[in-house]
């Protein structure tokens, strides 16, 4: 890796890096003498700062779709593949019959409410979305009904807050907004001690993957971005749930 030729880099990152993420700008900074300002958000949101003229050196989406739409634009130089995600359910525990019930009996029962992040602002709504559709192809009609019966509580604009210290989708079903969330598959491992919830997966042949990217404003990111693409960053990245593109 070429060492940096610079003394800041401007970094905007998906919020569902924010955890695994953080740590690694630390020991970079430290590592090289550089000085990140991050900030994290929904992607969608993100993509629309940089597009309105946000400083920026490095964009970590949680999707290919506005890295491209930045390059196609002229606004990005270079394009990435990062990471990869999928989604589960995570759901309040009480409205289980039993640990096997199914995530489309879940997601399929109309006593149960869903949440969901916002399709358009967050690659995982959109993702969601994409769930629904193949809901619809097992189930005709019960898709569409999820896209009518969802929640769009995070994610957006002037969508909820929820707690630096807490994940969204256990801390919105313990406050009572939603019984099953729709989000991606690496918190799992953060919503293991919460006795209110459990994690419900879906198998890999219904399930929707998420591709992250970074897109690079220019080449003064470019060793950050080896670094982050490195074997050992992407081991612990593996480590924190996530998997290898």
């Amino acid at each position: 890796m070429v060492k940096p030729q610079t003394q800041s880099l401007n970094v905007l990152a998906a919020g569902s890096l924010r955890k695994a993420l953080s740590p690694h700008l630390t020991q970079f900074s430290q590592q090289f003498g550089i000085n990140i300002h991050v900030q994290f958000g929904p992607a969608g949101l993100l993509r629309e700062q940089i597009e309105r003229g946000a400083t920026w050196d490095l964009f970590a989406s949680a999707n290919l779709q506005h890295p491209q739409k930045l390059q196609e634009q002229g606004l990005a130089q270079s394009i990435m593949p990062f990471l990869r995600n999928r989604l589960c359910l995570t759901v309040r525990r009480i409205c289980m019959n039993s640990e096997s019930d199914s995530w489309l009996e879940l997601l399929t029962n109309t006593q149960l409410s869903i949440g969901t992040s916002t399709p358009g602002s967050d690659p995982s709504g959109d993702y969601t979305w994409q769930l629904f559709d193949r809901v619809e192809a097992l189930r005709p009609h019960a898709g569409e009904s999820l896209k009518q019966r969802a929640r769009q509580l995070v994610g957006g604009i002037d969508s909820l807050q929820v707690p630096a210290n807490e994940i969204a989708s256990g801390w919105i079903i313990q406050q009572g907004l939603a019984d099953i969330f729709v989000g991606y598959a690496h918190y799992a491992q953060w919503l293991r001690n919460n006795q209110t919830v459990a994690v419900v997966n879906i198998p890999d042949t219904d399930n929707v993957f998420a591709t992250y990217a970074l897109a690079l404003r220019d080449e003064s990111a470019r060793p950050l971005a080896e670094y982050l693409l490195s074997p050992r960053l992407q081991q612990q990245f593996i480590n924190a749930g996530f998997s290898a593109c």
